[in-house]
């Protein structure tokens, strides 16, 4: 479904992704974990049009996606949850919610999705005319993940879905990754907890400054004494 092609990336003369490649296929969850600085914000930020790769392409369904604008990428059936939340602070739950189907003309099919996320995330529901910038940070980043569901995706990007919420939401907020997965949406997710990431992921890839150094199935890399002690404190 998705293939990075040897993309790099520079930040002025510094080389932040050296000839990345990679491929998420229909229905997989896909762990990219690493240190902080490894680089994985940039290479969502390439596939979703953020940042352009110097050389590289990405394709999404034989689609070359490394000339279109953001926004259209939306339209092909991609949802980014970017890291930090960024939900629109002054507006309310409901609002924002909406503002992830701005790709969906048909006012049926947005009010179908609203259910469906909101049967995902019962406190939106409860909450869907509170200011977003009053919620929690948990709550905050179950609307980024609610949002980017309204655009009914085909893949789902998620960067750092668990950063810092407490054990007890970070558990909360992996289950519906499960449960989205379920559902049929292929996700890639980028994750500082590894342990967490591995446990839900199929397959996953370890990036250290740029590179990719190790990849496999999620369950053989958890085993892997290499990733215990970098990544899982064992």
């Amino acid at each position: 479904m998705l293939k990075v092609d040897n993309i790099q990336v520079y930040y002025g003369m510094i080389n932040a992704i050296k000839g990345v490649s990679f491929e998420v296929n229909e229905g997989e969850v896909i762990a990219l974990i690493g240190a902080n600085g490894a680089g994985k914000t940039t290479i969502l930020h390439t596939i979703t049009g953020l940042v352009a790769p110097k050389s590289g392409h990405v394709y999404f369904e034989d689609k070359d996606l490394t000339k279109i604008p953001p926004h259209k990428i939306v339209y092909l059936g991609m949802a980014h949850v970017p890291e930090g939340r960024r939900v629109f602070q002054q507006l309310t739950v409901l609002e924002n919610l909406k503002l992830g189907a701005f790709s969906i003309k048909d006012n049926a099919k947005i009010e179908e999705n609203l259910k469906y996320v909101y049967a995902h995330f019962p406190r939106l529901e409860e909450r869907k005319n509170q200011v977003a910038g009053t919620l929690s940070g948990g709550e905050q980043q179950m609307l980024a993940m609610g949002r980017a569901l309204m655009s009914n995706p085909k893949i789902i990007l998620m960067d750092e879905p668990s950063m810092g919420l407490s054990p007890l939401l970070v558990n909360e907020i992996f289950k519906i990754i499960g449960e989205v997965s379920k559902d049929g949406t292929t996700v890639l997710l980028v994750e500082q907890n590894a342990k967490k990431a591995l446990s839900i992921a199929d397959r996953a890839y370890v990036l250290e400054t740029g590179n990719i150094v190790m990849e496999g199935k999620a369950s053989e890399l958890l085993n892997d004494p290499r990733i215990k002690a970098a990544y899982l404190g064992e």
